[in-house]
């Protein structure tokens, strides 16, 4: 029972903070040493209910995805919108590959969290005030191949635990021209083939150890990451057409700043 009721607040963190420009990865690390969820399961649980959050995000964009997919014929609008998420993804996907085992054995930690909280929240800031109302690109449908990459090079900061994919992404599609919602957006569908990817390396990793107490806490993760995300996004999307993004810059000062302290007092570690 005390599994399953941490695997629901880790949840409910993960469904909160996937996409959000706060980290949902470091987050998880930070709540889960607190409440001694951790170790090889814990690890792989956190990557799978991300895809918990993705799925929301398929659910939410049913109707775009679902016409997109009635025609991929060359050259349709179906395709080019894939083909330039595929664009993205791509440099993300190889560099991962190569260094997802090394960043799980030593990244992992509250400190280094910290660090590229602290780290991501100045470049939100500074990527704000020089590019947030020089965009000229108000829809993702119209970002062309050359930017869909320079979004997804952007995506690689993503790979260190606590810059936050989606901080990353819309980072990216700022300095590609993009307005700050067109950039949530297309970090959103970018999400989709970059968890579900995540995803699966994880399971074929780990899913014959897992025990059936370990599947019913990854349903229960997975169930509840789901249902808060999809009213995160939602909310979101609405904040964005209003609001600026400093205040998740700050929010992500105070939290690292608040885990480089802890550390130092080896509260956490």
């Amino acid at each position: 029972m005390e599994l399953l009721i941490k695997a629901f607040i880790m949840g409910i963190v993960e469904g909160l903070t996937e996409f959000l420009p706060i980290s949902s990865t470091g987050h998880l690390i930070i709540v889960g040493k607190f409440i001694h969820f951790t170790g090889n399961f814990a690890t792989m649980f956190e990557i799978v209910i991300q895809l918990g959050a993705i799925l929301a995000v398929v659910f939410y964009y049913r109707k775009k995805i679902f016409a997109s997919l009635k025609n991929l014929k060359p050259g349709s609008w179906g395709f080019n919108l894939w083909f330039k998420i595929f664009i993205a993804f791509i440099p993300a996907a190889v560099i991962g590959l190569l260094t997802h085992k090394y960043i799980e054995e030593h990244l992992f930690s509250p400190f280094t969290v910290a660090i590229a909280l602290i780290a991501g929240a100045i470049m939100m800031i500074v990527i704000e005030d020089t590019f947030g109302k020089r965009y000229k690109i108000d829809n993702m449908d119209k970002v062309d191949t050359k930017k869909s990459l320079l979004i997804g090079i952007a995506q690689v900061m993503s790979l260190f635990p606590g810059m936050s994919r989606s901080a990353s992404t819309i980072m990216g599609g700022m300095l590609a021209g993009l307005s700050v919602k067109a950039a949530a957006e297309f970090s959103f569908f970018l999400a989709i083939p970059t968890m579900f990817a995540a995803t699966t390396l994880s399971l074929l990793k780990g899913f014959s150890a897992m025990s059936l107490l370990e599947w019913q806490a990854l349903a229960v993760g997975f169930i509840t990451s789901f249902l808060t995300a999809l009213f995160v996004v939602d909310k979101f999307l609405s904040y964005l057409t209003r609001h600026s993004l400093k205040p998740f810059a700050y929010y992500r000062l105070a939290v690292g700043v608040l885990m480089i302290l802890l550390v130092a007092e080896k509260i956490v570690k």
